[in-house]
């Protein structure tokens, strides 16, 4: 995916994700890595509309859930090295993921409701 090259359907992945609770900052991005094989900050910045603390953000959270791996590019001189990024797993193993959690949610949502119930006959 190049700069600009933004499309309707990626809003609506987006949309998806901000559903399940994620942020918007996190979304944008693995949207953009999604369809980008490999990519730096700088290109997501320019292509998703998210500052570089927002990126940065980001990225460390998908690192942190292991959706995402790093690589450092050598610039030529001085000065520090260029991070690159790419998904570290199959994108329908990042909704597997997503899906486990929702359940999750949803299942301490019901567990909340019937002890609710439970005072209810009080």
């Amino acid at each position: 995916m190049t700069k600009n090259a933004w499309k309707k359907e990626d809003e609506h992945l987006v949309d998806l994700l901000l559903r399940t609770g994620m942020r918007k900052n996190v979304a944008r991005t693995l949207v953009f890595l999604k369809n980008t094989p490999e990519t730096t900050s700088v290109e997501i910045e320019s292509s998703t509309s998210l500052r570089q603390p927002e990126v940065s953000i980001a990225m460390q959270e998908l690192r942190n859930r292991g959706w995402v791996e790093k690589r450092d590019i050598k610039k030529k001189g001085k000065g520090r090295p260029v991070h690159s990024y790419r998904l570290s797993v199959d994108f329908s193993e990042i909704i597997d993921a997503i899906e486990e959690d929702e359940k999750e949610r949803v299942q301490g949502i019901l567990d909340n409701i019937e002890e609710l119930r439970g005072f209810n006959q009080s």
